[in-house]
């Protein structure tokens, strides 16, 4: 499987940004990212050591989602070693295939030097670019105000909101619903 690198950018850090598709070879550092970053903070659907994929099931699914054209994963790398990842997939239905949900995660280390922005830019460009994609849809922890601000930047508003949906160390946190539609 070849790399392909959508873009390099030079962050303000003086940082070298290597933005591209994941791997096979991939699959065991992106497990050991996610149970990392899980563990960072308490804004994702998971905490610490709780991603419990395999490396061979995590591969496969690299497979699935190279070969998916309504998808895109892209891994944000920082001297070879991965420091975020973000994806966006339309929905299966034809009813509805014209929606796309986005996830996007940064390790704690590197939150505030515009990664998180450049990975939002791929998933963008990536909708803007698809035949079908008329509306990107996230959820967001509604206490995780840096990352409202960030999908706000982009252009998404809050069209909903679902009560009480996270349960972290014993509280509860509603889940904002946003939404981004394209202008094409």
């Amino acid at each position: 499987m070849e790399k392909r690198t959508l873009r390099e950018i030079i962050l303000k850090s003086g940082e070298n940004l290597i933005l591209r598709e994941p791997e096979e070879g991939d699959a065991k550092g992106m497990i050991e990212y996610l149970n990392t970053v899980g563990g960072e903070s308490d804004n994702l659907l998971f905490g610490k050591d709780e991603f419990h994929l395999t490396v061979e099931q995590e591969i496969e699914y690299i497979k699935r989602v190279r070969n998916d054209s309504d998808t895109l994963m892209v891994l944000a790398i920082i001297d070879g070693c991965i420091v975020g990842i973000a994806q966006i997939s339309c929905l299966p239905r034809k009813r509805i295939s014209h929606n796309s949900e986005l996830s996007i995660s940064v390790k704690k280390d590197y939150w505030g030097k515009g990664i998180g922005s450049a990975l939002m830019q791929e998933l963008i460009s990536f909708a803007n670019n698809h035949s079908l994609i008329k509306n990107i849809s996230l959820g967001v922890k509604a206490s995780n105000y840096n990352a409202i601000k960030m999908y706000e930047k982009f252009g998404f508003t809050k069209v909903g909101v679902h009560k009480n949906y996270f349960y972290v160390n014993g509280t509860y946190d509603d889940e904002i619903i946003m939404d981004l539609y394209l202008n094409k």
